[in-house]
């Protein structure tokens, strides 16, 4: 199966959303028997995880079993991670914001991130991903950061995070397909097709 992960709130003016949706067809046209779920993690069923949910993982952490409010949200983090782990393939599509990524993403990735679910830990040998055998391809735009630019128009500190995150879950096989047009320039279409193109691209090897 493969899970859609929006963090674009625009609809149908985001450019990642877009992007995904040429991904998504190329996807149904080369193999139409795999399942395609959606996530837009703006959808609000996306748990908190404030005070009980922390206190619930630090009480698993213990060897212990969270109660009362802990037991709920822990619950609710269990039951996002298994949204996520029944698919094999991911697609993020991940604006940039503020040289990072959305903190609906952050939030998503705090809620997940959880031992002997992402990772196990060993005194000695410290983190292990869980998520071994799963691929991810990942949609990142950007409206004034470029790598062709200069620090004046910003840093990149999503890609290399989300990258990192992937990787110490288990999942190192990662495709990433940008589209960073400068707003002040008149013609971003070429950037634009350039992305459409890739995206088909990366989705036909994706399912092969």
């Amino acid at each position: 199966m493969l899970l859609h992960i929006s963090a674009s709130p625009r609809g149908p003016k985001s450019e990642s959303l877009a992007i995904a949706h040429t991904f998504l067809e190329t996807v149904r046209e080369v193999n139409p028997s795999l399942p395609i779920k959606e996530y837009d993690l703006w959808d609000g069923t996306l748990p908190a995880f404030g005070p009980p949910a922390a206190a619930g993982k630090m009480a698993v952490f213990a060897g212990e079993e969270p109660q009362g409010e802990a037991a709920a949200a822990w619950d609710a983090a269990i039951k996002t991670f298994h949204r996520y782990d029944e698919a094999d393939r991911y697609l993020f599509s991940v604006p940039m914001w503020n040289a990072g990524v959305p903190y609906i993403l952050k939030q998503f990735i705090d809620v997940i991130s959880q031992p002997g679910m992402v990772f196990g830990f060993d005194p000695t040998h410290g983190y292990s991903g869980l998520l071994q055998g799963k691929r991810a391809a990942i949609i990142y735009t950007s409206a004034v950061y470029g790598p062709d630019r200069g620090p004046a128009f910003g840093a990149d500190f999503q890609a290399p995070y989300l990258e990192e995150w992937l990787r110490w879950t288990g999942i190192s096989d990662i495709e990433s397909i940008h589209f960073r047009p400068n707003l002040a320039t008149a013609d971003a279409e070429t950037g634009r097709r350039l992305a459409h193109e890739r995206a088909r691209d990366v989705a036909k090897r994706f399912v092969a």
